[in-house]
């Protein structure tokens, strides 16, 4: 794609390593204060028989500390089979190391000595088949059934379980790769994938703009491409291939519509990778390759927000990065209010206000269920694994901020700002403090008396909701609920509801204001008129069951079973998980638990896992 000239210089500055020297990363071993990484190349082998990636990943290394020799990165459950330097005249020479004792959130600290500083250093490893950052499938859990499938998802601290690596969003590297397959197999990485377009076994990537670590993605299996329009396109098993063309073709017009919002899209191609079910995520955002759930694949485009999201990192989150996980805010805040900006364009205000109205309420229940300081924006993990901090808070109450700013300045005013924030802090990784220093200069004492640094300072670092939050509502959902009253009070009965133009959307805010405590008889009325135990649609499904579960009704037994069974979507798996537990349906649960378990990700395992720990 074509650049214009501020993105062009962009794109080529995003070709330099960057790390950002304020931040304080407790997530990583890595030595940045001495020496960071400038661009690394991977040479691997997916061997689907031993579960491994097999090869090396040599670093180019760009000295900080001109006293220092010694590189610091992190693993998890890595076999380092050697390492080797090259020195500043080209020689190579075996280099010394030790490899600590694994932490159990950190992994292990690797420490190579260099006897000169090393130009680069080359890392022959393999990965084990527990490696929490890759999951390994056999044929028969894929869509197609003929081969296997492997996927990795990095983020948040995982690529070190399949890469040694300076495992921190604090900086940003290009990277290179071979990869070898069965021939039969097709690679794809978060990369230039022209190669992977012709099926050998033996694929070059390339990815010229810097990244941090956690964006760096592998793809393999029986893939297929098929192209949306100049731009985009899609790898899938053949199964779902033309579904998934079908559902996401809009994807262009939303590329369109967000370079005329905020800056013209800096990474060339957009691709999506779809997944398998297993994928223990909606989406995850690797640049020029966005990994996709199947479980949006409804056929009507109702879920099409998760596209609008992953594409929306593009701007917040891969071109302006967290730098740290007590920063996620950052990334997934400006991404949320980005995602419903593009709704908002391309599918109407209706559309996106409803999905803000669904959003705040879902994040009103969840504030009630979570401790108080981690509902703070600026999070506070003290050691713990970012993943077991993962809520709606850095989502939702960052989006409800920006909109709060939005609604304050105006869009005239407030659309520069996001705009000219992009633009400052492309290709770099920014922490809290940095974006609170940037939004007082550029912001709120540019417009004084609109919003007080103190206002700011109480939706970033205090707990909860501001008082004056915004509380996005719908006429649509009114409507629902004038209806929802009358069935509810026996005037009317489930046949007579108007749901013969519902959205999805409208589906969703019936069934999750529906009362806890709804009569099975009400309950057997509803499923008989509107088959809600065999929806289709996975969200609505999973409304539904949980209403289901915590109501008593017995009949949707067989169907979640095949629900919990058949995906692994952390989303819309767990919170059911521990429903059935906490309603008295643990023994249950934890048989279908131990027959689905093999078809999960490590990162959903080990959520579950410890519902059923006694």
């Amino acid at each position: 794609m074509k650049l214009t000239p501020i993105f062009l210089s962009l794109a080529m500055a995003g070709a330099c390593s960057h790390a950002t020297a304020n931040a304080v990363d407790e997530h990583t071993y890595a030595n940045l204060n001495d020496v960071i990484t400038t661009h690394l190349h991977l040479d691997l082998d997916v061997d689907f028989a031993d579960k491994q990636l097999e090869g090396f990943v040599e670093h180019t290394l760009q000295w900080q500390d001109n006293s220092s020799k010694t590189l610091v990165l992190d693993t998890r459950d890595l076999d380092i089979d050697k390492i080797m330097y090259q020195d500043q005249n080209g020689g190579w020479h075996k280099a010394s190391y030790t490899l600590a004792k694994r932490d159990d959130v950190k992994g292990s600290k690797l420490t190579i000595t260099f006897k000169s500083q090393a130009q680069k250093a080359r890392i022959y490893y393999n990965s084990r088949p527990e490696a929490s950052g890759l999951q390994w499938l056999t044929p028969e859990q894929t869509a197609s059934k003929t081969h296997p499938f492997m996927y990795s998802q990095s983020q948040a601290i995982h690529a070190r379980s399949w890469i040694p690596v300076q495992d921190t969003p604090a900086m940003r590297v290009t990277y290179s790769a071979r990869i070898h397959t069965p021939k039969d197999v097709r690679a794809v990485m978060s990369a230039d994938n022209k190669d992977a377009l012709y099926k050998d076994g033996d694929y070059i990537f390339d990815m010229p703009q810097a990244i941090s670590p956690y964006l760096i993605a592998i793809g393999a299996g029986n893939l297929e491409f098929k192209a949306m329009s100049k731009q985009t396109g899609i790898f899938a098993e053949p199964t779902i291939l033309d579904a998934s063309v079908a559902e996401f073709n809009d994807t262009q017009a939303m590329i369109d519509k967000t370079n005329a919002m905020y800056g013209e899209y800096a990474w060339g191609r957009y691709d999506l990778l779809m997944l398998p079910p297993s994928f223990p995520f909606g989406g995850m955002e690797n640049p020029r390759l966005s990994f996709i759930t199947p479980t949006v694949v409804a056929g009507d485009k109702s879920l099409v927000n998760l596209i609008a999201h992953e594409l929306a990192h593009s701007w917040s989150g891969n071109l302006v990065t967290n730098a740290t996980w007590e920063d996620l805010w950052l990334n997934e805040g400006f991404t949320s209010y980005v995602e419903n900006r593009i709704m908002e364009e391309v599918f109407g205000r209706d559309r996106a206000v409803m999905e803000q109205a669904l959003d705040a309420a879902g994040l009103r229940a969840q504030l009630k269920t979570i401790d108080a300081p981690d509902t703070r924006l600026n999070l506070k993990l003290n050691g713990r694994d970012p993943d077991d901090a993962f809520s709606s808070v850095p989502y939702t109450k960052g989006q409800l901020f920006l909109i709060y700013l939005e609604n304050k300045y105006g869009r005239d005013k407030f659309d520069p700002f996001v705009k000219t924030y992009f633009n400052e802090f492309s290709f770099k990784s920014l922490t809290t403090a940095e974006f609170v220093t940037y939004i007082k200069a550029n912001l709120i004492e540019k417009y004084p008396g609109v919003v007080s640094m103190d206002k700011v300072n109480e939706w970033i670092f205090e707990p909860g909701l501001p008082a004056d939050a915004p509380n996005p509502t719908s006429d649509a959902f009114d409507k629902v609920d004038n209806a929802t009253q009358t069935w509810l009070t026996g005037s009317t009965t489930a046949a007579q509801l108007p749901t013969n133009n519902w959205t999805v959307h409208e589906w969703l805010h019936f069934l999750n204001n529906l009362p806890r405590d709804l009569s099975i008889e009400k309950m057997t009325e509803l499923d008989a008129e509107f088959n809600l135990t065999q929806s289709t649609n996975a969200e609505r499904a999973f409304a539904w069951y949980m209403l289901a579960v915590g109501n008593g009704y017995q009949a949707i037994y067989p169907a979640l079973d095949n629900h919990l069974s058949g995906i692994g979507r952390r989303k819309l798996i767990v919170p059911l998980y521990k429903a059935l537990v906490t309603h008295g349906k643990r023994e249950w649960a934890n048989k279908v638990y131990l027959n689905a378990r093999p078809g999960y990700h490590p990162l959903a395992q080990g959520t579950i896992d410890a519902l059923f720990v006694k």
